[in-house]
C-alpha cells in the first residue's frame, strides 16, 4: 500500500506541530528537532552530544513532554547498575513467588543523562532493549511497548569518569546529532526571558503515543526508487573501502538510514524519497558508525569529513519529482 498525497499532506502538518511544540523550550533549533522527530518516528533512538549548558536535556524533556505518554529520566553514574535501569525480580512473600518490578527504561521516552558515565557493564544493559524493544530478565522477556525512544546525552570536553560508548552501542543510535549555540537573535531573546528557567515545562502534551505508531507505519510505507536505495547502498559500501576507515557502517546502519529517508521524505509532505534526502541525513546517521583508522584520526581526520567526501564522491541518481 503506497501513501497517498492527502496522507502525506495530514503527516507533514502533524510534524510541524510536533516542531512548533518543542520549538516553545528549543528556540531557533528547528532542524535538530526534525532529526530527533524522526528518530522516534523511525524507531530509532538519539545520542546528543555537546557541550554543557547547550540544552540537550531541555530537548529531551520537551520531546517527552510533547507526547502524552510515559517518559523517565536515568541520571547514568560509575555506580549505576544494570538493575538500576532494567528491573529486578523481587521476591512475594504473599504469593510465595518471584515478581518482575519494571525499572525506568519501561517508558515511551527514556532520557539517558551523560550515558558515558556509566560503567560498559550497565551500558550493555540497553543493547537488548535499544535493538528488540525486550528486556529479559531471568529467563523472561518483557516488552517495553511503542513507541520507544532513548534519547541518551554526553559531552565530548569532560572525559574524567567516563567510558568511551562501544562500537555496538554506538550502532543502535540511529541519530548523532548536536545542538550548538544559539545564533544572536536567539541567545538575545533566551536573555530576555532569563526567568523561565523550566523552559521544558512551557511544552504540554499534543500528541498520543497510539499516533506516533500509526506515523511510524504511514512512514514505513513511502515509496523509494530502486535506484536511490541503490544510491545509499553505494554511499555504505564506500565507507567500508575507505582508506581513512577500519570498520565501515553495518547493515543495521544502512537499514536505519533507509527507514529515516522514508520518514524525512513524508515530513515534507511527499509521497516519495529523493537523493537529496539521503545526502540530507547521511552524515547524521552514518559519521558515528565509522571507525577510524587511528594514524587517520590522529592526522585529523573526522569520520563527518569521510561521509562528506563520500558524498562528493559517489553521483547522486537523476530523478524526475512525481
Amino acid at each position: 500500500m503506497t501513501v497517498t498525497q492527502e496522507q502525506a499532506t495530514w503527516f507533514a502538518d502533524a510534524f510541524q506541530r510536533l516542531i512548533a511544540n518543542v520549538d516553545k523550550a528549543i528556540v531557533g533549533k528547528d532542524h535538530v528537532i526534525r532529526l530527533v522527530l524522526t528518530a522516534l518516528v523511525s524507531d530509532g533512538h538519539v545520542l546528543l552530544e555537546d557541550f554543557p549548558g547547550t540544552g540537550k536535556t531541555v530537548l529531551a524533556k520537551s520531546l517527552a513532554n510533547t507526547l502524552d505518554g510515559t517518559t523517565s529520566r536515568i541520571q547514568f553514574t560509575p555506580d549505576l547498575l544494570p538493575s538500576d535501569v532494567t528491573g529486578v525480580q523481587i521476591y512475594d512473600q504473599g504469593s510465595g513467588r518471584f515478581v518482575f518490578h519494571p525499572g525506568p527504561i519501561f517508558a515511551s521516552i527514556v532520557l539517558a543523562d551523560e550515558i558515558n558515565r556509566a560503567s560498559p557493564k550497565t551500558q550493555s544493559a540497553l543493547l537488548e532493549v535499544m535493538e528488540e524493544g525486550i528486556v529479559t530478565v531471568d529467563g523472561e522477556s518483557h516488552p517495553v511497548g511503542a513507541p520507544f525512544l532513548v534519547i541518551a546525552t554526553q559531552n565530548p570536553v569532560e572525559q574524567a569518569g567516563t567510558y568511551r560508548l562501544p562500537e555496538a552501542q554506538l550502532d543502535r543510535f540511529l541519530i548523532k546529532t548536536s545542538l550548538g549555540y544559539p545564533d544572536a537573535a536567539t541567545a538575545v531573546g533566551l536573555l530576555m526571558d532569563s526567568a523561565t528557567r523550566a523552559r521544558a515545562s512551557l511544552v504540554g502534551p499534543i500528541i498520543t503515543p497510539d499516533s506516533i505508531v500509526a506515523m511510524a507505519q504511514l512512514a514505513s510505507e513511502v515509496f523509494v526508487d530502486e535506484s536511490v536505495m541503490r544510491y545509499l547502498s553505494d554511499i555504505v559500501d564506500a565507507t567500508r573501502s575507505h582508506r581513512d576507515v577500519v570498520l565501515g557502517v553495518s547493515m543495521r546502519g544502512a537499514m536505519a538510514l533507509a527507514r529515516a529517508v522514508k520518514t524525512w521524505a513524508v515530513s515534507q509532505g511527499r509521497t516519495y524519497a529523493t537523493p537529496d534526502d539521503v545526502r540530507e541525513l547521511a552524515p547524521h546517521v552514518l559519521a558515528h558508525r565509522l571507525v577510524l583508522d587511528p594514524e587517520s584520526e590522529f592526522a585529523g581526520v573526522k569520520a563527518a569529513d569521510v561521509i562528506a567526501r563520500i558524498l562528493v564522491d559517489i553521483a547522486p541518481p537523476a530523478y524526475r519529482a512525481a
